[in-house]
């Protein structure tokens, strides 16, 4: 999905041509769907957590300050994800990413492709931590604020239709606090997630 995504984007723009696209003032709502491709790694030897991937409804919104300069909030419906220890399943979290970011769009305001980028600070929040494994309890992740950046092409396909696909990395650490056999344990866990996204976007 990921590569697919991508190079279904740069296709299209190679192909398309040149029309009035989006400019200053203009707010641009995307949605579609969104995948968190986690990267986790952990400060312990003994507690060695992965944390598995997970697609949702992403939406973003964008407002267009001048003809290249814009602010978006990335936003999606809860991330649910397994916490593994080996094969064993030890819990499970949901977590929600809002971020907001500046991009950089390219081009002039009459073309049909405008790719960007663009950089910002990510929030995550967990919440409805569950155990699942015999033994732990009270399992707690800490929320996480960090960096974030972020590529994209909107695609124009009518007066007011984009299609559009993006990437983000975002840096997220959080804190895994849990009771083992009576034993309270702090483990520090990074996701790093790269973060892909296909859909459409309307502008207003």
């Amino acid at each position: 999905m990921k590569k697919a995504a991508l190079a279904l984007g740069l296709s299209a723009a190679l192909l398309a041509g040149f029309a009035n696209a989006h400019q200053q003032g203009d707010v641009i709502v995307r949605a579609g769907g969104v995948l968190v491709d986690t990267h986790t790694t952990t400060n312990s030897d003994v507690f060695k957590f992965k944390v598995n991937n997970n697609t949702q409804l992403g939406l973003t919104g964008t407002y267009m300050f001048t003809d290249n300069i814009g602010v978006e909030l990335l936003a999606a419906t809860p991330f649910s994800h397994e916490i593994k220890l080996g094969s064993a399943l030890v819990g499970k979290t949901k977590h929600l990413p809002p971020s907001v970011y500046a991009q950089y769009y390219f081009f002039d305001k009459d073309a049909s492709v405008r790719p960007y980028v663009g950089a910002g600070l990510n929030y995550t929040t967990f919440f409805s931590e569950k155990v699942k494994l015999a033994g732990v309890s009270d399992l707690r992740l800490k929320d996480s604020v960090g960096p974030i950046a972020n590529v994209g092409v909107d695609i124009k396909l009518t007066d007011n239709l984009y299609f559009n696909a993006a990437m983000w990395y975002a840096n997220i650490k959080t804190k895994a606090r849990f009771n083992l056999a009576g034993e309270n344990h702090t483990v520090k866990v990074k996701l790093d997630p790269t973060v892909y996204f296909v859909g459409l976007g309307y502008r207003f």
